[in-house]
């Protein structure tokens, strides 16, 4: 669990709230539900407009990501890939080969599968770095909705100024109509900004890094599995995986 993403939310909106409410501004000045529309509706329509429904889709499942990140243990990962190379040294390749079926992940199957299989090292890693590659470009183009969405809210949050202002210019000879107008250019404005700047640009970045640690701990094993397929010994093996921990 990451705990950070949920406090750095909570004091990211508390200190827009209170400040407002030290200028001797009040919290029902922050609500106003056509601004809201304007920006959340924009910059959704915008969002699904720009991108496939399989990336769009792949991305609100990694939402999740945010407060219950990929489960990534390198050390435990580097004992387990010691043990591996202990085990292929005594009894050979093959011995790996009960390995497999106790492996979850596909990618560190596939690995097993190809090492197993007595592969070259250079097909070995060809065959892997294909894989990670195009994981790591499908998980960072589903993070980057978000970036999108930061993009989009702020212009949004424009526009719904402009349309709080044509109301503002309507009514000029009518008094009564001058406030909701002008809340909503101005209220939409902060929404625009404050959703970006609050919610999804730091969304976007913080699966970017979740997945910078999901493409560290495959590369870990895929440097553990090419030193196990050229017959490194174990303990050389472990110093060679330890540097992924500095």
């Amino acid at each position: 669990m990451d705990p950070l993403s949920i406090v750095g939310l909570i004091i990211g909106i508390a200190a827009v709230v209170v400040g407002n409410l030290l200028e001797g501004g009040r919290l029902a000045f922050l609500i106003n539900g056509p601004a809201l529309l304007i920006v959340l509706g924009g910059t959704l329509g915008a969002v699904l407009l720009q991108t496939p429904p399989a990336l769009f889709l792949r991305g609100v499942k990694m939402l999740r990501w945010i407060v219950v990140p990929p489960r990534v243990n390198l050390e435990a990962s580097i004992r387990k890939i010691v043990n591996w190379s202990q085990l292929a040294r005594k009894e050979g390749l093959l011995g790996l080969e009960d390995e497999i079926d106790r492996e979850a992940d596909g990618f560190t199957r596939k690995g097993l599968q190809l090492l197993v299989d007595g592969n070259e090292t250079d097909a070995i890693r060809d065959a892997l770095e294909v894989e990670m590659m195009t994981r790591e470009q499908q998980l960072q183009a589903a993070a980057r909705v978000f970036e999108a969405m930061g993009g989009y809210a702020p212009t949004l949050g424009i526009l719904g100024a402009v349309l709080g202002l044509i109301q503002v210019m309507q009514n000029l000879t009518d008094p009564a109509k001058l406030g909701s107008g002008i809340a909503i250019a101005f209220v939409a404005t902060i929404y625009g900004v404050g959703l970006a700047n609050l919610i999804f640009l730091p969304v976007a970045n913080k699966l970017k890094s979740q997945v910078r640690v999901l493409m560290l701990s495959q590369e870990l094993l895929l440097e553990g599995i090419l030193a196990i397929a050229e017959g490194e010994n174990p303990h050389n093996v472990e110093l060679k995986l330890r540097g992924f921990l500095a």
